[in-house]
Parts: C-alpha cells; sequence; structure tokens
C-alpha cells in the first residue's frame, strides 16, 4: 500500500511539472565583450570588458580556465537602484615592467563566462571570446609628428593599411583626434577597413593650436591597436 502511495504522489508531481507552464530560470546580457587594447606608441597593453544588462546588483567572471577575475557587488542605494552597465580598463604597465607574453599568460584565449544577479533575483548569463588575435600598429602617415604647420581648414589624418593578423581580419579602424587647452574638445571617426584617411571637420580645428590623434586598428574579435602622435596647427 505505501509503495502504490509512493508511485501515486511520484506520478502527481510529474503531471504537475509537465502541465505548468515553462519558467524564465536565467535571462542572458544584452551585451557582453572582452579585448585587449595595445597602445605601441607607449608601448604597454590592457585588458577591457564592456557588460550591460538589465538591473543587476552582482556580476562575477570566470576565465576559460574556470578562475573567478571580477565580482562587482553594488550596495545600499545602489544594490536598490541595480546597474545596467559595466566598461573598465585594466591599469597598462609598460612591457619592460610587464611583456607582453606575462600579459597575454594572466588572460588566457577561450571563453569567458558572466554570470549576475538582477535586483529582483533573476540570474542573467553571458559570455565572450576572448582572442590574442593581435593587429599591427598602423603606420602614421600624417600629419607627421611633430609637425607644427598643420592647415586647420584642411586637416587630413592619413595611415597605412594594417595587414589582417593571422586568422583574423581587420574590421575598422577608428580615428580620435583631442584639443586639451584650453578645454578638452574630441573627435572621433569609426571608418571601415578598406579607408586609410579623415578629414577633421575644419569647425573643430583652431589656429596655432596643439592636438594629439591616434588611429586605432581593430580586428574582429575587438582586439585594437593605437599609434599616437601630436601636431601643431599653424
Amino acid at each position: 500500500m505505501r509503495c502504490t502511495r509512493v508511485w501515486f504522489i511520484a506520478a502527481v508531481a510529474v503531471a504537475l511539472l509537465v502541465g505548468a507552464s515553462p519558467q524564465v530560470w536565467a535571462k542572458q546580457l544584452d551585451e557582453a565583450e572582452i579585448y585587449i587594447e595595445i597602445n605601441d606608441t607607449d608601448g604597454d597593453a590592457g585588458i577591457q570588458m564592456m557588460l550591460d544588462g538589465e538591473d543587476w546588483k552582482r556580476m562575477r567572471a570566470w576565465d576559460p580556465f574556470e578562475v573567478k577575475i571580477l565580482d562587482v557587488k553594488a550596495r545600499g542605494a545602489v544594490g536598490i537602484q541595480g546597474m545596467t552597465e559595466l566598461f573598465f580598463e585594466s591599469a597598462e604597465p609598460s612591457f619592460d615592467e610587464q611583456p607582453l607574453a606575462a600579459f597575454l599568460a594572466l588572460f588566457p584565449e577561450g571563453i569567458y563566462r558572466f554570470k549576475g544577479v538582477t535586483t529582483d533575483g533573476t540570474t542573467l548569463r553571458g559570455e565572450a571570446e576572448l582572442t590574442h588575435d593581435l593587429p599591427a600598429a598602423p603606420d602614421l602617415v600624417s600629419p607627421a609628428d611633430g609637425q607644427d604647420d598643420v592647415d586647420p581648414d584642411n586637416t587630413v589624418i592619413e595611415w597605412m593599411t594594417v595587414a589582417d593578423p593571422p586568422g583574423s581580419s581587420i574590421v575598422g579602424y577608428q580615428v580620435i583626434v583631442e584639443r586639451e587647452e584650453p578645454s578638452l574638445l574630441v573627435f572621433s571617426a569609426d571608418v571601415g577597413p578598406g579607408v586609410t584617411s579623415v578629414t577633421v571637420p575644419p569647425e573643430f580645428m583652431e589656429s596655432g593650436t596643439e592636438y594629439k590623434y591616434e588611429v586605432l586598428a581593430i580586428e574582429e574579435s575587438g582586439n585594437q591597436t593605437i599609434s599616437e602622435a601630436e601636431f601643431d596647427t599653424e
């Protein structure tokens, strides 16, 4: 009799589970990225990470060997309100202090896994692949580093095409021009892999002013390498 009762209870439980409406046990992050940025001019490298998802109060990350590398927890008012976006850059010691090989050993290639908890207790999950497919540094053509007679009405940033890294491809370039004085002013443009020059809008430029510019070569997994130079307008 007892055995019959146990089988009856088990059958009812299965029926309830089968007939129950499906539940969402976890949601996916809207965005999860991890990539390497090398500054060839300064001679350093760093890791960058971007996570985006609905109001979470805790987020953790594991490397491909299941070593936890990040644990962020919001508290107090921020924990109640929740967070949505997290972007950070690691420190970037010079290659003299930390050779590139040592940096790459810290951040091995593979799938990085992310797990968070929203303010209502829902689990958030995501993953991103980190590669060691590193672009070469863009060879800057003009303006030349230190040039002091650039025409503010015709400022053209020009560089040489960067060859595809082995096993990957260059997907585009980013050009950034900065004026620091008397106040910070930034011009930025994203262009495709077949473009090797960008004309800076004349309204951004001023005569007798110092500017810094950088060109980033970006490969398909997101890794990027920067070349920098400075110039003055006439």
